[in-house]
């Protein structure tokens, strides 16, 4: 008899993204005339920068001769790429990355949802709420987070840290010893960030306790203020207690190709049940070379084109495209009365759903009233409750239409 990994039946019945695709799919197939404007889940709608289309087409070339031709490459990712990364996202920001310390992988949905697998199954785990759901769901699938109570929306071993308008989405520090934390700024959902003050405490935190932060910051393309920090590590001693996650898939539009990496500096250390220091770093090596055959050459070209001069400036406009989409957004929710927040440093706009209505409510009432679709709140959280978000990833002219829509026959 093979038995299953009970685990999974602890998850809630549907991935979100799943429940909304599938809500828009009966609504389109039973009204076919209508056009309906996604707003919802963030995939891009810019092509590929010209930088990038042509590295690939060059190492297509490339492959199809004898001198050119790559099979396996190393699980870590490939030299140019790790050094083009540590270079320009790192060095030139005074923040010393070596190269090694740096894992191509494809994509940060799928680093930030592996990297449970070197952690022990008793860390006892914080996480911010609302909050993107693999670092949840994932945990729960390791068996680190009990039983989950509908009633209120929890797992009863997660330690759940609020991010809302009360606290001005500024997660506080838990008032219980935790060994994982759980960090993304600039932050999927709400769109809002940190200063360098705020992830100070966070660090001080886990240098304190030995805990370790696991930090996205995948949005760190979008930050368009000064003073806001792009990575973790600008912040003193970081390098000892965080790993940080990075993807091409919003900044170059690579969520079709597949391409991100992690960081893990070799002084994050964790622990045996002895005491014994352990290097993350060698864990998650070792992991990588067991489960991962490496991202593919073709790809990692394309990554490093976007560190050329010329990828640089296509890709800073296609950011620039979105981050005008995030402004339409914004005044049309001002224009229509409806309270909001982020969507300066972030892709995200993260808005109060109006008349006492719930996040699942309003979706149905975008949907079937105004043909727009956007991400329930209480998807992400039980703190996500009574918020809606809506993605600036849409198409200019889209986005525009449906802030009118919006606009014209108020919520």
């Amino acid at each position: 008899m093979s038995y299953i990994n009970e685990n999974f039946l602890e998850l809630q019945e549907s991935y979100l993204f799943s429940t909304i695709a599938k809500k828009v799919a009966n609504y389109t197939q039973e009204h076919p005339d209508k056009k309906v404007i996604k707003l919802g889940i963030g995939d891009v709608t810019r092509p590929i920068v010209p930088a990038c289309i042509q590295a690939m087409h060059q190492a297509v070339e490339e492959m199809g001769t004898l001198e050119g031709f790559k099979g396996y490459g190393p699980e870590q990712g490939y030299d140019f790429l790790r050094k083009a990364i540590a270079q320009y996202d790192y060095h030139a920001r005074g923040v010393d990355i070596a190269e090694d310390e740096i894992f191509v992988s494809d994509g940060a949905k799928c680093d930030t949802g592996n990297i449970v697998d070197i952690f022990a199954q008793g860390n006892v785990v914080a996480i911010t709420d609302p909050v993107y759901p693999v670092y949840l769901d994932t945990n729960v699938m390791a068996g680190r987070s009990g039983a989950f109570n509908p009633e209120t929306g929890t797992y009863e071993k997660i330690v759940y840290l609020p991010v809302m308008a009360e606290n001005d989405f500024k997660p506080e520090l838990p008032n219980q010893k935790v060994d994982m934390i759980y960090l993304c700024f600039p932050n999927n959902p709400t769109g809002t960030v940190l200063k360098k003050e705020e992830l100070e405490k966070w660090v001080k935190y886990a240098r304190e306790n030995h805990a370790v932060i696991l930090y996205d910051s995948a949005y760190e393309a979008f930050i368009t203020e000064e003073g806001i920090p792009h990575s973790i590590y600008e912040v003193e001693g970081a390098k000892e207690v965080a790993i940080e996650f990075r993807s091409f898939s919003k900044t170059a539009g690579f969520t079709g190709l597949r391409c991100g990496y992690v960081v893990i500096p070799k002084g994050v250390k964790g622990y045996t049940k002895q005491g014994k220091e352990v290097s993350y770093h060698q864990l998650w090596n070792r992991r990588t070379c067991t489960k991962f055959n490496g991202a593919s050459y073709i790809v990692q070209r394309a990554a490093e084109a976007i560190y050329s001069e010329e990828g640089q400036k296509q890709i800073k406009e296609n950011i620039g495209y979105y981050m005008e989409n995030a402004r339409i957004i914004r005044e049309g929710l001002e224009k229509a009365g409806i309270p909001y927040y982020g969507g300066v440093n972030a892709p995200y706009v993260w808005l109060k759903v109006p008349d006492g209505k719930t996040s699942w409510e309003f979706f149905d009432t975008l949907l079937q009233e105004y043909n727009v679709v956007g991400t329930p709140g209480s998807g992400f959280g039980p703190h996500g409750e009574g918020y809606f978000r809506l993605t600036a990833f849409g198409t200019k002219e889209n986005t525009i239409e449906a802030m009118e829509r919006i606009k014209s026959k108020g919520c």
